[in-house]
């Protein structure tokens, strides 16, 4: 038989297997590239992603705003149906009063600036909260003034940020949203009472027995039953990425009730040349001196926002910049005025 003859192939000089240890690596840094992915779309879901799980349908909900938030055209409107005066700093109406104030303390690197709104109610309904985006979820944000001129709201303050946690108590406008009972926090009652609680003892169900309209969730209680709560050094709100310590001066809002149906909200501006913010004492402080019997600390830092009649009454983030929230407390006439 007849043998073919195969050249022998040759190897390329320049072409070298890789060696155990050059695979090795390979897979070593796949494996990082792979685990860091995975890190990061878990930050973004937990944190950027947006999660709806409700879509709100509130009758009262104004869901065409205008387009421009600082116009305060559907304010006047309402204040004109319902025969209110109203200025820079006052509303008045058969049906509410607010006296909104500016106060300084301090000077130079100690001066603190901050914005009282006193508010009496004839009727508890007045008060309502509102959801960013009409939406129920996580990483679902709008403006404080956004969410209030959608809601035709006379006045608003930043309300608990829900959205960037998980946990907490969440009652919206008579609604059980979120039940998953984990810190001190506020319930307002259609009797025009509020009253500050700990998740873990008062079950959702009996609250909305006693006629709970919303409850809040952040923290912590500042008075409660008249008195200062007198610790404010192990305050713990949650264990989110990137949280700051909220012991030290911050902008702040909080909010707090004098008798039934009067209300006193405080919005603290810090962080910038004029105002350092103040620490959860002083707020307490502040809180106590207006008369309050029960008092709660709400979302601060660059949340810290007060809207009255069609604009942004302090400066968030000291650049008179909004940041985006998940709701807010607000006030409105009644549907029938």
């Amino acid at each position: 038989m007849m043998k073919i003859y195969q050249k022998p192939t040759r190897k390329d000089p320049h072409k070298r297997p890789f060696s155990p240890r050059k695979r090795r690596w390979l897979i070593i840094t796949l494996v990082m590239v792979l685990a860091v992915g995975g890190i990061l779309y878990s930050l973004a879901d937990r944190y950027l992603i947006r999660h709806v799980q409700v879509v709100v349908a509130d009758e009262s909900t104004v869901t065409a705003a205008t387009g421009n938030t600082n116009d305060s055209t559907s304010s006047s409107t309402t204040a004109t149906k319902v025969n209110a005066t109203s200025d820079d700093w006052n509303y008045s109406s058969d049906d509410m009063k607010v006296n909104i104030e500016k106060v300084q303390t301090g000077s130079g690197s100690d001066q603190i600036t901050y914005y009282v709104a006193d508010v009496q109610l004839t009727d508890a309904s007045s008060l309502r909260s509102a959801l960013a985006d009409n939406s129920f979820g996580t990483n679902i944000t709008e403006n404080t003034s956004e969410i209030a001129a959608a809601n035709n709201a006379i006045f608003a303050i930043n309300g608990d940020y829900y959205g960037f946690r998980d946990d907490g108590v969440i009652i919206r406008n008579g609604t059980l949203y979120r039940d998953s009972p984990t810190r001190d926090a506020l319930a307002l009652f259609n009797n025009g009472t509020m009253k500050t609680y700990n998740e873990n003892e008062i079950s959702s169900s009996e609250l909305m027995a006693e006629g709970v309209t919303n409850t809040l969730s952040f923290g912590p209680i500042l008075i409660q039953d008249g008195e200062i709560v007198s610790d404010f050094s192990s305050v713990k709100i949650d264990n989110n990425f990137g949280n700051r310590s909220i012991q030290d001066a911050n902008p702040r809002t909080a909010i707090g009730m004098i008798a039934p149906n009067h209300y006193v909200f405080v919005v603290v501006d810090g962080r910038q040349d004029d105002s350092r913010g103040m620490t959860l004492a002083e707020l307490a402080d502040v809180m106590k001196g207006l008369g309050a019997t029960e008092a709660y600390n709400l979302d601060g830092g660059g949340s810290s926002t007060m809207y009255f009649m069609g604009r942004v009454v302090n400066n968030p983030l000291g650049r008179n910049q909004e940041r985006g929230v998940s709701d807010i407390l607000y006030l409105t006439e009644g549907q029938g005025s």
